[in-house]
């Protein structure tokens, strides 16, 4: 992992001084437009990155960790940044919250963003499988802890609940409860969690000794309660609708559960539902919602000791690939009443 480049190094390969260099950044009306353009040209050459933070640093502020996640506005990510909080607050640090959205785009620049501020690492859970914003943050010489998203790579850190296996309970929970009509409203395939919990679904019905039939995905473009109340609609205006229905995540579950109530449709009498994440809606639902149930805080607060760990001591530091593993909560969304 490489240094950081400073003003400095951008003054040497402009062949200028680093009063000039910081007359660009700062006062660019002042400097000739040839010396401009050839500062400018080493600064995108060499990838620097002004340090705004720097005044703060030395002001006495807190040191800062940057906090990536998909979706703000899911309870999952608030209990993770809860668990990154308490534990970064009694480190001395503060944390930076941006919220991807799960795009591409906006996630590029909320790295780009934290780069500026030279925060002290970064946490984040990537949008897309080939970590393109991880590996930007990586070159810059950043602390980087991947959460909730499992990697193998070895330069870098993980916290993460095992997807697969906890797709795999939900299903089974549904084959032997004799479901035999499963659609999973499930995310965009290119988010990670997504395809994992697929995978341990299918896993699931393979090792039941069922045909795949037995589950169909039906996807959705986003992992909210909108999205969820759409793909209720459209398994309500069927001519044959499933017995059960496996959500990639409760708020997912929640939605499909809004309609399905409005509807007259009886939970679980006519149609099952499982979530995912077991947030505090869950339990507290109309009909209580069965879940998959992740550690929320916990994966937060060891992903901050990570991270906080690796600025502190990057010669000593071990990378760990941290994997949790999930529990099912059942409850009456999904339990057949027995007679």
């Amino acid at each position: 992992m490489g240094s950081p480049v400073s003003i400095r190094d951008v003054a040497t390969r402009a062949k200028v001084s680093v009063g000039t260099v910081s007359n660009v950044l700062n006062r660019p009306e002042v400097v000739a437009p040839a010396t401009r353009e050839r500062v400018l040209g080493a600064i995108e050459e060499l990838g620097f990155v002004r340090n705004d933070a720097a005044r703060q640093l030395r002001s006495g502020t807190p040191r800062a960790i940057g906090l990536v996640v998909l979706d703000v506005g899911n309870p999952f990510f608030t209990d993770v940044a809860r668990g990154v909080e308490d534990t970064a607050s009694d480190a001395g640090h503060a944390v930076i919250l941006c919220n991807s959205d799960e795009s591409a785009q906006r996630e590029a620049r909320h790295v780009e963003l934290l780069a500026e501020q030279r925060v002290h690492g970064v946490l984040i859970t990537p949008v897309d499988t080939d970590l393109a914003a991880v590996r930007r943050l990586r070159a810059r010489g950043m602390s980087v802890v991947l959460l909730d998203h499992p990697t193998d790579e070895p330069d870098l850190c993980s916290v993460a609940v095992d997807d697969r296996a906890g797709g795999e309970l939900a299903l089974t929970h549904l084959l032997a409860e004799g479901y035999g009509r499963i659609v999973m409203v499930n995310g965009p395939s290119h988010i990670h969690q997504a395809r994992q919990r697929l995978e341990g679904a299918l896993d699931a019905v393979r090792k039941a000794g069922r045909a795949e039939s037995v589950l169909e995905e039906l996807k959705v473009p986003a992992l909210n309660v909108a999205s969820g109340q759409r793909a209720a609609e459209q398994l309500l205006a069927r001519s044959t609708r499933p017995d059960a229905v496996f959500c990639a995540n409760d708020l997912l579950a929640l939605g499909v559960l809004q309609v399905l109530v409005r509807a007259g449709v009886r939970v679980p009498d006519e149609i099952a539902i499982v979530g995912y994440d077991d947030i505090d809606f869950a339990a507290a639902a109309a009909v209580p919602l069965t879940s998959v149930r992740q550690p929320r805080q916990l994966i937060g607060r060891t992903a901050a000791e990570l991270v906080i760990a690796e600025t502190m001591t990057p010669g000593e530091h071990r990378h760990r690939h941290v994997l949790f593993a999930p529990e099912l909560v059942v409850r009456d969304s999904s339990r057949k009443v027995r007679r």
